[in-house]
């Protein structure tokens, strides 16, 4: 039997249909018993927690750090068992399993761990799919890959997620408890790429923070020549009156010479009159290359800047059209380059787009004969740019959101049938009043693929359209030696402006540029030749945990640092913080999915690190220097206390279990040290005694306690943070919940 294994019910439906496979059976359709379409449902499998080792790792204690796994376990995820019964049984039953999960490293892990689960030992094969369309597929399917092309991408995503796991798991515990020691009443969450990310927001944020506005003053000088167009030149003020930037910051020396231009203004004296000598004259055509189709990063910055949408709201989009309507194809893309096998999909392409009102002008004004410098095969990684599929779009079935960034994937699509941008570039030096001066001006000549990617220019600041005007002024034609005429002048007073704020669509350009983060070289060329810090795929989600668990927060569209997130960054070492190592690691991961380097070798650095570090934080025994969110801390050891209520009324207890410090309950703050305890045997009766107590057990979410509450159906278990936005709930089990 011929085993189709897909990533999710969708894809294995749009598999099956090409294929013939109508028959439906339960968790899977069938063509006949020879060939079997089946799907996972992402993930069906999930890397086993530390107590799932052992289970004295369930309580949090820098006495069992570093924890490294021997022999690594998966167990199964109670909502999807069901299915995973299903495919394990039928890869049992095959000869031939064809891996048709998502064309990528994760896509890789999600089939190879159902292989793996069944001990399969039949012919493995891997269809490659950057579509959903039926034509894509019929491509892929003639096109069939071997299992040993791609299973070097499972060992990089297995390292991957290996690695995350240690360092995850560890640094958060670590980190975590030293937090609490200071009264800290949350989860200092660390992570492979998302700690370096937090610490570009904060740099940014302090940078801000810190910054000293200085004026600074531009001066102009409004010239004509002979029944030309006036035109502005600007001041090229002396070094010694500027900044480094070469701003004038010296205002006496700017309104002086402001006052000595305005005076010329209307002169009818010939002694009076200024006019300022050409020292040079520049004017060459230039060409603008067409940009490139979106890849996912490219995608997420420009609907951050147009729609203000945020990195997952981007990727949810993109998935949407490439997987429910098939529009466009796979969205998780590195890449903006296309293939030369797509050029015979354009005339199929243009026939639907030309269908869609907003396009149609644009569709029949393209040359579907020209070839941009998007057509190159060397340049194509695992997927190709996210364009438009041979699938007409029913607007009927997508929200208004989905049209619109469908529009934009369309008019970059199309805008690579249009001819490039040309202007002339016109530059003038001139001497005025024994000061330099410079003009610069654009006219276009061709306007090319501007008209289809033309913006709408009413979002844009006053500023920016004073700043365009001045560029794309027209300059009359002169030769050195020229004196052209002062009729004017304009002064303008400005103040330094410290960087803008990141969004996640600037945060994650900053994390694909990371290379400019750093100085030395070595690191700087390598970070050049990688994506930078995370993929595509997963900035997104690194955004999300960060933002859930407090360490970053979303004012508007802007990130912004949080205290627990600042003084997370400042406790940790270089090492884990810094955007170049954590680069490094993600080359280490490209050279596992190119057979460069192995697995196991990589996780044993893990390894041999975090037991260094771990040594260093628990000999070094530092405090944090955090913020607490508790009020009341322990006066033994300075961790927080909690308030809990047992069979005798309220009382007090230490958040950290090594210590035995309780206190009286004195009207809802802690009072007089009581006997010692089992604090973990008081804090378990506590919750059986009333339904809606807290534990002290913390969210794995938000790191608030979990309670348990009385529902219809009986016990279960949800933050106590639920009024600030936390939905985590867990099933309860013996008086406890199942995390």
């Amino acid at each position: 039997m011929k085993l189709y294994l897909c990533e999710k019910p969708s894809q294995g439906r749009d598999i099956a249909r090409v294929l013939g496979a109508n028959s439906r059976a339960e968790g899977c359709l069938k063509k006949d018993n020879a060939l079997i379409v089946t799907w996972c449902i992402g993930h069906l499998v999930e890397m086993a927690n530390p107590d799932d080792y052992d289970k004295s790792l369930k309580r949090w204690s820098f006495d069992t750090l570093p924890i490294h796994p021997d022999h690594w376990k998966n167990k199964v995820k109670k909502q999807t068992k069901k299915q995973y019964n299903i495919i394990i049984k039928l890869i049992k039953q095959a000869k031939h399993v064809v891996i048709a999960t998502d064309a990528d490293r994760e896509g890789e892990v999600i089939a190879r761990e159902m292989l793996d689960a069944a001990k399969f030992k039949g012919k493995i094969s891997r269809l490659w799919l950057s579509a959903l369309d039926d034509t894509s597929i019929k491509r892929a399917l003639a096109k069939t890959r071997t299992s040993e092309s791609t299973v070097d991408l499972y060992y990089a995503g297995l390292a991957r997620s290996r690695g995350d796991w240690l360092v995850g798991m560890n640094l958060t515990r670590l980190y975590t408890l030293k937090a609490k020691q200071a009264g800290y009443d949350g989860v200092l969450s660390v992570g492979r790429v998302q700690t370096p990310t937090l610490r570009m927001v904060v740099d940014r944020d302090l940078l801000i923070e810190n910054f000293i506005a200085t004026d600074f003053w531009d001066v102009y000088a409004i010239m004509r020549h002979a029944d030309d167009q006036p035109f502005k030149a600007k001041w090229l003020p002396n070094e010694k009156l500027t900044d480094e930037d070469g701003r004038c910051i010296n205002q006496s020396s700017a309104m002086t010479l402001f006052q000595q231009l305005k005076g010329a203004e209307g002169a009818t004296d010939n002694n009076k009159e200024l006019s300022g000598i050409v020292t040079a004259f520049k004017k060459e055509r230039r060409k603008q290359n067409t940009p490139l189709p979106f890849s996912l990063s490219t995608l997420t910055q420009f609907c951050d800047k147009a729609f203000g949408l945020g990195a997952k709201q981007v990727l949810d989009i993109a998935q949407s059209l490439y997987e429910t309507h098939k529009v466009t194809s796979y969205p998780r893309s590195d890449c903006q380059y296309l293939p030369k096998s797509q050029i015979s999909d354009i005339g199929a392409i243009f026939k639907h787009l030309e269908q869609q009102p907003s396009l149609k002008q644009w569709v029949d004004g393209a040359d579907s004969s020209r070839r941009s410098r998007v057509w190159n095969d060397k340049k194509i990684t695992a997927h190709h740019a996210i364009i438009p599929t041979t699938v007409a779009a029913n607007f009927s079935k997508m929200s208004d959101i989905e049209t619109k960034v469908y529009d934009e994937i369309c008019r970059y699509y199309l805008a690579q049938f249009y001819p490039i941008h040309e202007y002339d570039q016109t530059t003038i030096f001139l001497e005025i009043a024994g000061e330099s001066f410079k003009a610069t001006g654009r006219v276009t000549i061709v306007d090319g693929f501007k008209s289809i990617l033309a913006r709408n220019s009413k979002n844009k600041s006053d500023n920016e359209s004073k700043e365009k005007n001045s560029t794309e002024q027209a300059l009359p034609q002169v030769k050195k030696g020229d004196k052209i005429p002062v009729i004017d002048a304009d002064i303008q007073e400005k103040k330094t402006k410290p960087p803008a704020r990141y969004t996640e669509g600037t945060l994650s350009k900053a994390m694909e540029n990371v290379a400019r983060e750093v100085t030395d070289p070595k690191l700087k060329k390598i970070l050049k030749e990688t994506t930078g810090i995370g993929t595509v795929a997963t900035r997104p989600n690194i955004f999300e945990v960060l933002l859930k668990r407090a360490l970053l927060v979303k004012q508007g569209k802007y990130l912004h640092s949080s205290d627990a997130g600042r003084s997370l960054i400042n406790a940790l070492p270089e090492a884990v913080k810094s955007p170049g190592t954590t680069a490094l690691w993600e080359q280490s991961l490209e050279s596992i999915a190119t057979g460069k380097v192995s697995m196991d070798d990589f996780i044993a650095s893990q390894k041999r690190f975090l037991q260094r570090l771990v040594t260093f934080e628990l000999e070094n025994n530092s405090r944090m220097n955090i913020k607490a969110t508790a009020k009341h801390l322990c006066p033994s050891c300075h961790s927080a206390l909690r308030r809990i209520k047992g069979k005798k009324g309220f009382f007090w207890v230490c958040s950290d279990r090594s210590c035995k410090h309780t206190a009286a309950d004195s009207r809802g703050k802690p009072g007089k040290k009581r006997k010692a305890f089992s604090s973990k045997k008081a804090s378990t009766k506590a919750v059986k005694s009333k339904s809606n107590a807290e534990s002290n057990i913390p969210c794995p979410q938000c790191g608030k306690q979990l309670r348990q509450i009385a529902g219809k159906n009986g016990k279960f278990w949800g933050c106590s943070g639920y009024k600030e936005g936390c939905k985590f709930t867990a099933q309860d089990k013996s008086g406890k919940p199942i995390l």
